[in-house]
């Protein structure tokens, strides 16, 4: 976006979303992430769950940065989810991307603004690897599908408009580790919701979520995502629980060189 364009107010305000909770151990790297993406108009919205490791004393510091917008809360909440949605209500962006992860490149929203405006799409979403430390476990190459293909976008790497969460809601708090799998089945079933894709690795997530950490995680995952399913009234639902296995254990083996 030109800074002409900017100065005249059509530049789409991004509101990244986190949720913190005892996180200290990778918020540095988060926050400095996302300050050095170069699309100046990003605000950063934190839901923190009430943290006593230091966390707050990092947010503390990152909203008094000059080159930062960035506000945040401290209180209880219901769990990842709930606190998603109390994020939500703080931001006040255009578009709207939950982020918990590190950037690995620096024009990374840019490119999926970029994308949406350009193609005139309601989101964007873009390639991811999950890493512990320097060493790449899985490669999430999301390319385009359908639903019924087993294929969904990856839910870290997904900008959406703020109009896709008022018309369809927000996250469902009775789900233990699916509910961002359920919210996506919920607006891309119908084919409504518009996506464009980048082709581009734009985030390094850390691995060993609630969803990844080991199998009882992933068992629960793929249980909560077959009732997401048969809630949203998809048909064969056991056969796109299965063809999405195949796509995961691919995330596995795929050695081709990435960011």
């Amino acid at each position: 976006m030109r800074e002409d364009e900017k100065k005249a107010g059509r530049m789409d305000k991004v509101s990244l979303i986190m949720t913190t909770f005892n996180s200290i151990a990778h918020l540095r790297m988060t926050l400095e992430s996302v300050r050095q993406q170069d699309y100046p108009a990003i605000e950063v919205a934190v839901w923190d769950g009430g943290s006593t490791d230091g966390t707050l004393e990092v947010l503390q510091e990152y909203e008094k940065r000059p080159d930062m917008d960035l506000k945040w809360r401290s209180g209880r909440d219901r769990g990842i989810y709930d606190a998603m949605n109390k994020g939500f209500e703080l931001a006040t962006g255009d578009i709207v991307a939950f982020f918990n992860d590190v950037y690995s490149r620096t024009d990374a929203v840019r490119l999926c603004v970029e994308a949406m405006n350009a193609q005139k799409s309601d989101g964007a979403h873009a390639d991811l690897v999950y890493a512990e430390g320097d060493r790449v476990v899985r490669r999430w190459r999301m390319g385009q599908g359908t639903l019924r293909q087993g294929w969904m976008p990856g839910h870290p790497t997904l900008f959406l408009r703020r109009r896709v969460y008022e018309r369809y809601g927000l996250y469902k708090t009775d789900y233990r580790v699916a509910a961002d799998y359920e919210f996506m089945v919920r607006i891309l079933k119908d084919g409504d919701v518009k996506l464009a894709y980048v082709p581009q690795t734009i985030i390094r997530m850390f691995y060993g979520g609630v969803s990844t950490r080991d199998a009882n995680g992933y068992l629960t995952s793929l249980k909560e995502g077959h009732r997401a399913l048969k809630e949203n009234g998809v048909k064969g639902a056991v056969w796109i629980d299965l063809k999405r296995t195949i796509r995961v254990l691919g995330q596995f083996v795929d050695k081709r060189k990435t960011v």
